[in-house]
């Protein structure tokens, strides 16, 4: 089962399990797994959600044996990623952590997604429950978005992370740098013209990343394409995709799967794609929180992890627990 909200609408969307539709799909962040969300996409009442028969029940128990990566431990393979970064001169890479949180006799779901659509208004909010790969998250980045009938696609380079009352630094600026500029690349090898905005504030809750808007006008049949030449994107990758893609997946402790990944949404008129970031896989006995940070030859280790402890405070704190 499913529920989520689009950004800035507080309509709350299942599926109707009993059609064969399947309007919804999750992509793991290396796109050899997906997830299919059997039904057509319905609105439901508030008390529909609240008359649902959802619990942590519903929950598989986390008998992985992962143990959380240690503060010590990530600032060691941060070192690592700085002298790849280095040596190979490379514009960002982005490394990633799980915070596992097992202090709690039981999570309550229900509470816990309101709490994070409350939260987040201008994201896209999504429960998933599915069995072993339950999922639950809030986060702002499109990867795309396409309109049917006029054939505008849309996409935003979003990259850099501080607390909504610090200035930005060279270091978030020149990590937002490389991400316009690809996806600007891409998006000029299907048109002539893509409008692009100034960059700006995309506040996210307590925190804030830089922005640039893209538009441009493409073919239908060009559109899966350009989701694969996206994704992934410099923001959860670095730059070059594959070089970095294959380093990510060597100094990581833990496999992403859904994290970084992407979301597939058709309806009659649009096609939107998010990209799952701000997010936790659930357990009934434990929540994975998924964090992690745009590394350049400027980052400082610690600084990352602090940023990290933050962003990971965007999924513990709208947790219902007792």
């Amino acid at each position: 089962m499913i529920y989520f909200k689009f950004p800035f609408d507080e309509k709350l969307y299942s599926t109707d399990e009993s059609s064969q539709d399947s309007q919804i799909s999750f992509y793991s962040f290396d796109g050899l797994h997906q997830i299919k969300c059997q039904g057509k996409i319905t609105e439901i009442s508030p008390e529909a959600f609240d008359n649902a028969a959802i619990s942590s029940e519903l929950l598989s128990k986390d008998n992985n044996g992962y143990t959380a990566e240690t503060k010590e431990e990530y600032i060691q393979n941060l070192h690592k990623v700085i002298d790849i970064i280095k040596d190979h001169k490379l514009p960002k890479m982005v490394y990633s952590r799980r915070k596992i949180f097992v202090d709690f006799n039981e999570l309550n779901v229900k509470e816990s997604f309101k709490n994070l659509c409350r939260s987040y208004p201008n994201a896209f909010r999504y429960l998933l429950i599915n069995g072993d790969n339950s999922w639950m998250g809030a986060f702002s980045e499109v990867l795309g978005k396409f309109n049917k009938h006029t054939c505008d696609f849309k996409t935003m380079s979003l990259a850099g992370t501080l607390p909504v009352s610090e200035d930005w630094s060279e270091k978030e600026i020149e990590e937002q740098k490389p991400v316009t500029d690809y996806i600007r690349d891409i998006l000029s090898r299907h048109s002539e013209r893509p409008e692009e905005s100034a960059t700006h504030d995309h506040i996210s809750g307590g925190i804030k990343h830089l922005r640039t808007d893209f538009k441009v006008k493409i073919k239908e049949e060009d559109l899966d394409s350009i989701i694969q030449e996206l994704h992934p994107t410099p923001a959860v990758c670095g730059i070059p995709k594959v070089f970095c893609k294959e380093h990510i997946q060597k100094l990581e402790k833990f496999p992403r799967e859904l994290y970084a990944g992407y979301i597939k949404i058709e309806t009659e008129e649009t096609v939107q794609y998010f990209v799952n970031l701000r997010c936790s896989k659930l357990y009934r006995n434990s929540v994975h929180v998924f964090v992690g940070g745009g590394i350049t030859v400027q980052s400082s280790p610690e600084k990352e992890w602090v940023e990290t402890e933050l962003k990971s405070e965007a999924v513990l704190k709208n947790l219902a627990v007792s």
